[in-house]
């Protein structure tokens, strides 16, 4: 990514954004709650999020983090994760070549195709169910675009790595399966996608941290109900399940859910 946010290569800051809190783990404006297991919950709805990117370009963006122009100092990052953005470009809509630096890059598409090119000599088609992985360490440079005549929708999330500096690295795995979670040693973290048919339940895996992001669908996890673009901060994760919750209508029933769940070492 890379037109219409400013800064995001060398995170640059401008004047604060006024928001309202994030959601609670009782569902209500406020901070995060505890529950009874002593786990702190947070949940962000999809409509928090900011918005970015240049809609004259066919460039939608919608950020879960301070971002570019974008400045919450209460919002800066969550454990490894600096960023998690809902990227949608029209036909022919993309990201100019534009530089990274110290940050692993995960990218993971819902619809369409997305087409990576990088200064390290990568050219490679992501699409739907794939993982991306761009490791910039030292610096990279890299274009996004959508080249299909579909519009195009997918998540990238930015981790901080644990050491500065190294080599770039690239790596992308087609059509990852839900009992194959994504490891990025570089960053503490591991990705976990789980997909869901309506009422189907799934584990999600005990941490010191968890970051949960709704692609597709509507699950209920720890007594609240997420949908797509909502997301939960989890720390001291343990005993959790997703269940993926019956549609408001018959289509979002049969389609069911998929969800991003992030495990992180510390928070």
């Amino acid at each position: 990514m890379g037109r219409g946010d400013a800064g995001r290569g060398s995170g640059a800051r401008t004047r604060p954004v006024r928001r309202t809190p994030p959601r609670c783990a009782g569902g209500r404006t406020g901070r995060a709650g505890q529950d009874y297991r002593g786990r702190v919950i947070s949940v962000h709805r999809a409509d928090e999020r900011y918005a970015g990117g240049d809609e004259d370009a066919g460039i939608s963006s919608r950020h879960a983090f301070s971002f570019g122009s974008f400045y919450d100092p209460d919002n800066l990052r969550f454990g490894a994760i600096l960023a998690c953005n809902e990227e949608r470009l029209a036909p022919g809509a993309g990201f100019d070549e534009h530089p990274h630096s110290h940050t692993e890059i995960v990218t993971w598409v819902a619809e369409g195709e997305l087409t990576h090119r990088d200064s390290a000599g990568h050219t490679t088609r992501v699409r739907a169910g794939d993982v991306q992985h761009l490791s910039a360490a030292a610096g990279v440079r890299h274009v996004e675009r959508n080249d299909k005549d579909v519009p195009l929708t997918f998540v990238q999330m930015w981790l901080a790595p644990l050491e500065a500096g190294g080599e770039p690295s690239y790596a992308h795995v087609p059509g990852i399966a839900d009992s194959t979670p994504y490891a990025l040693p570089d960053a503490g973290a591991m990705l976990h996608v789980r997909r869901l048919a309506a009422g189907e339940r799934a584990w999600v895996p005990d941490a010191a941290g968890l970051y949960v992001h709704v692609v597709r669908g509507r699950v209920l996890l720890a007594g609240q109900e997420l949908g797509p673009g909502d997301s939960a901060r989890i720390t001291d994760a343990s005993g959790l399940e997703l269940e993926a919750a019956e549609g408001a209508d018959r289509a979002e029933a049969v389609e069911g859910a998929e969800v991003l769940v992030w495990e992180l070492g510390g928070v």
